[in-house]
C-alpha cells in the first residue's frame, strides 16, 4: 500500500529547469525506447527548452527533496492538452519512503486537474497518454468526468519485406509526393474526412479546417512525434479540380522505426483501395531508409480500418487511453475528486 500524500511535494513545474528534471525525463526516455521503439531525444530536447523559459503549466513532485515526477499541458484557445504525465519508477528517486509510481502519477494529475477546473476559460480538456497502458490511470481520469477511448498502437515488421507497391489509380487521379503547398489543402481534406469519426470525439483539431491546418504543422514542422519525411509522405489528387483527395503523412521516430502520422481518404473516394496503395507505398519508402517497422495508432472503436491493418500485416503491440472532459456536466466530478 502507497505511503500517504503527505509524503509527496507538490511545486509548480514553473520553478524547475530541464537540468533538475533530466532524470525523470532519461527514466521517461527509456521506456519510450523499451516499450514503442521510439527515440525520446528530440522530445526531450523540445521540452528542455520550454521548461528552461518556465513557459509550461504544470506540477512537479518531490518525493523527500527528491523530484520524482512531473505533468504539464498546453493551453489552445478554451482547450487544455494535457501533455505528458511521468513518475520514477519506485525506489529510483533516492527516497527513504517510496510511493508507487501510479501514487505519484495520482497526485500530479488531482492538482492538474484543481488547476484547470479553476480556469474559467477552459472548457474542454483532452489527452492521449501514448506510454501509458491502456486502464492504468482510467479510474482516476473516470472519477473526474473524462470520457475514455482505448486506442491500438500497431506495428508492422518490414523484415522481410520485398514488394513494389502496386499504384492502379483511375484516371482522374494522380498520385505525387507531399509538397509544404499542401497544408492548406490537407487541412481542408482532413476536416472533411473526419466529419462525424470517432476521432474527431477525441481531438476536436479534426473539426475545423483551421484546426486541422493546426493539428498539420505541428507534425511536418516539429519534433514532438518524430521527424518528418517527405520521402514518406504522398497525397492523391484529383487532376481537373487539384483538390487533394487522400494523403499519408510519416515520420522516422528512431533509425529503425517509421510512424504513421496521418492517413485518411476523402468520403466520395472510399473503397477504391487507396488507403491500402498509401499504406503499401509508405512501408516500401520507410524500408529504403533503413527502417525495419513502422507503426500506427487507432481508435478501437474504428473496426473497419483495424481490419485493413491487421489484412495489411500490422499486430497491436501496445493499448492506450484518449480521454476528453467537457466542462458542461462534467464539473461536480472534478470538483468531487479534488475537493
Amino acid at each position: 500500500m502507497p505511503p500517504p500524500e503527505a509524503f509527496l511535494e507538490v511545486l509548480d513545474l514553473r520553478h524547475f529547469g530541464a537540468l533538475a528534471l533530466r532524470p525523470v525525463m532519461d527514466a521517461e526516455g527509456a521506456l519510450w525506447t523499451q516499450r514503442l521503439h521510439w527515440d525520446y531525444r528530440l522530445s526531450a530536447k523540445l521540452l528542455a527548452q520550454y521548461l528552461d523559459n518556465r513557459m509550461l503549466p504544470g506540477f512537479a513532485a518531490l518525493e523527500n527533496g527528491h523530484l520524482a515526477g512531473y505533468t504539464f499541458c498546453v493551453y489552445e484557445d478554451t482547450k487544455a492538452v494535457i501533455g505528458d504525465i511521468f513518475a520514477l519508477p519506485g525506489g529510483e528517486n533516492g527516497a527513504v519512503h517510496t510511493a508507487s509510481t501510479q501514487h505519484v502519477e495520482q497526485t500530479l494529475f488531482r492538482h492538474l486537474f484543481e488547476m484547470l477546473l479553476n480556469s474559467p476559460q477552459v472548457n474542454r480538456v483532452e489527452s492521449q497518454m501514448l506510454l501509458h497502458p491502456s486502464g492504468f490511470q482510467a479510474q482516476t481520469f473516470q472519477d473526474a468526468g473524462f470520457e475514455l477511448f482505448r486506442r491500438l498502437f500497431m506495428v508492422q515488421s518490414l523484415d522481410g519485406y520485398w514488394k513494389e507497391p502496386q499504384i492502379n489509380l483511375p484516371r482522374e487521379l494522380e498520385l505525387r509526393p507531399w509538397r509544404d503547398e499542401d497544408l492548406n489543402s490537407a487541412g481542408k481534406l482532413i476536416c472533411e474526412a473526419y466529419s462525424n469519426h470517432p476521432d474527431s470525439m477525441i481531438n476536436d483539431q479534426y473539426r475545423t479546417v483551421h484546426g486541422s491546418m493546426r493539428f498539420l504543422n505541428n507534425i511536418v514542422r516539429y519534433a514532438g512525434c518524430g521527424v518528418f519525411s517527405t520521402q514518406v509522405s504522398h497525397v492523391v489528387v484529383a487532376r481537373y479540380t487539384h483538390d487533394l483527395v487522400a494523403l499519408v503523412l510519416g515520420s522516422r521516430v528512431s533509425p529503425e522505426s517509421g510512424h504513421i502520422t496521418q492517413l485518411c481518404v476523402h468520403p466520395a473516394y472510399r473503397r477504391k483501395g487507396l488507403a491500402r496503395m498509401l499504406l503499401n507505398l509508405a512501408s516500401h519508402r520507410f524500408l529504403r531508409q533503413g527502417v525495419r517497422e513502422v507503426s500506427l495508432t487507432v481508435t478501437e472503436s474504428n473496426a473497419q480500418a483495424i481490419e485493413l491493418y491487421k489484412d495489411e500485416g500490422y499486430i497491436c503491440a501496445h493499448s492506450f487511453d484518449a480521454t476528453v472532459w467537457q466542462r458542461n456536466g462534467s464539473a461536480s466530478k472534478l470538483t468531487d475528486l479534488v475537493a
